[in-house]
């Protein structure tokens, strides 16, 4: 059985992402998976896992290379928020720590509230708040 999924990313400077993410409001595993190759991010009430990699360290775990972010997306990430205005949080926060909003925070069919970004490799982030009252109200 299953017990557990995290995300690996490459990332081209470990200290420049940590710096971002913990800006941005992601929380830092001081406790594990931190070296001067990996950084660990615990996301959420449930603390799922992204675990940071140097291009180097990743690409030998792949046996592979990593995607080119500037010509395409191998993932989006999507996250919840838990309000409008932590949407708008984020997107400003983004912002002010160097990464890209790709979609600035709007209303999305209705019942979704939601910004996207990348971070400072160009990996694409979505955040969204759910009202799940205006979901159940539409149908």
């Amino acid at each position: 059985m299953i017990n557990d999924l995290w995300l690996n990313l490459p990332v081209s400077d470990i200290e420049r992402s940590k710096e971002f993410f913990t800006k941005i409001g992601f929380t830092l595993n001081l406790k594990q998976g931190n070296s001067e190759h990996s950084a660990c991010l615990l996301i959420g009430k449930k603390n799922s896992v992204v675990m940071l990699f140097t291009q180097e360290v990743f690409n030998s775990f792949t046996r592979h290379n990593s995607s080119d972010t500037k010509s395409g997306s191998e993932i989006l990430i999507s996250f919840d928020a838990e309000s409008k205005e932590e949407i708008d949080s984020i997107s400003q926060k983004v912002s002010d720590a160097g990464g890209m909003v790709f979609g600035p925070p709007t209303e999305i069919q209705g019942w979704m509230y939601g910004c996207g970004f990348t971070d400072l490799d160009g990996h694409r982030w979505n955040a969204l708040y759910m009202d799940y009252e205006k979901l159940n109200k539409s149908e």
